[in-house]
């Protein structure tokens, strides 16, 4: 099986290179009302930047509608994220990292303004699944000029919700490590490895899909619709138990688990769920929407039919459309 990533779509239109020349204001989408948008940016997130809420800004004056750029600090992040929430504005972009995004877009929830998370992180899996770009000027302009109302299904688990995929048992300690190496940050990818096989996870995770049979697995991977390639409607997260014969495999199965044809492994095994109980005897590592975290031995993931809105764009016609989306990757 080929290792595969989710590629990196910069999209472009007639329209985008007329604005970028400066050749006047643009018009915003006529999908849903845009008189007031409120922009969070975190210049400390991996591919934002000091001078990113000034670009912002920037951007934002060549269109009709109010506009406030909210800096986001660490110590009051939570009751600035508050307060955009509450000021109810149109729409709510957010560029910052994955985290930020997932915080942001569950606060919000089905009945909150429009979310639409800007690939400003470093794994940015939210925003690639939604914008198919890792350029956050592009996808802003893409979400203002183009975008419309998309309801966003997930999980949720201890209080965490994601939107794009859960990793839980052994291979989710090689996540960060695997991170790391593809971006170039050899160093930290070991450091990362090492760590991930100081505390290598024993033993496996007994698994029940809507209170079906316990099965024990090596793994769990929990897909959204959004992502996954085997559901075309959102009845429930995909459900896939892995069995790797050696940490090799799982390592393998792990890195290439959300956008190559990985199903068709024999060590695999798919079907949809709308509640997962999983159990272990000690602390289950997990990644969720690329952000590790660990959970309780003895645990419960819930999907969400309606977690949040985006604001995504309308497709682009197949000739516009770049080098490829996800499920075009070979």
């Amino acid at each position: 099986m080929t290792e595969t990533t989710l590629p990196d779509v910069e999209i472009s239109t007639p329209d985008d290179a007329a604005q970028d020349s400066g050749s006047g204001p643009r018009s915003l989408t006529a999908h849903v009302a845009i008189t007031r948008v409120v922009v969070l940016v975190n210049p400390l997130s991996g591919s934002v930047g000091p001078r990113a809420a000034a670009e912002v800004e920037a951007i934002l004056a060549d269109y009709p509608c109010e506009a406030e750029v909210v800096e986001l600090v660490g110590e009051t992040m939570d009751a600035q994220i508050n307060t955009a929430i509450a000021s109810s504005p149109d729409v709510l972009f957010v560029l910052a990292g994955d985290g930020t995004a997932r915080a942001v877009a569950s606060r919000a929830g089905p009945k909150g303004p429009l979310v639409a998370p800007l690939p400003g992180g470093t794994m940015n899996m939210l925003p690639k699944a939604l914008y198919g770009t890792t350029d956050w000027k592009v996808a802003l302009r893409r979400a203002l000029e183009h975008g419309e109302p998309q309801c966003v299904s997930g999980g949720s688990v201890e209080g965490q919700a994601f939107y794009c995929a859960g990793i839980f048992g052994s291979p989710a300690l090689w996540a960060p490590a695997r991170e790391a190496m593809r971006t170039g940050k050899l160093s930290l990818a070991w450091t990362y490895g090492r760590r991930a096989l100081r505390r290598a996870f024993s033993g496996k995770i007994r698994v029940e899909l809507d209170g079906g049979r316990a099965r024990r697995s090596e793994a769990l991977v929990l897909i959204s619709p959004m992502i996954s390639q085997a559901m075309d409607a959102p009845v429930g997260l995909e459900a896939a138990a892995m069995n790797p014969a050696d940490a090799a495999q799982a390592f393998r199965l792990a890195a290439t688990a959300l956008f190559s044809d990985w199903r068709q492994d024999p060590s695999v095994m798919t079907q949809p769920a709308r509640r997962i109980h999983i159990r272990a005897r000690s602390r289950i590592p997990a990644v969720l929407d690329g952000e590790p975290t660990l959970l309780p031995h003895d645990t419960t993931v819930t999907f969400i039919p309606k977690a949040f809105q985006a604001l995504v764009p309308e497709p682009l016609p197949p000739e516009s459309s770049g080098s490829g989306t996800a499920g075009d990757a070979a």
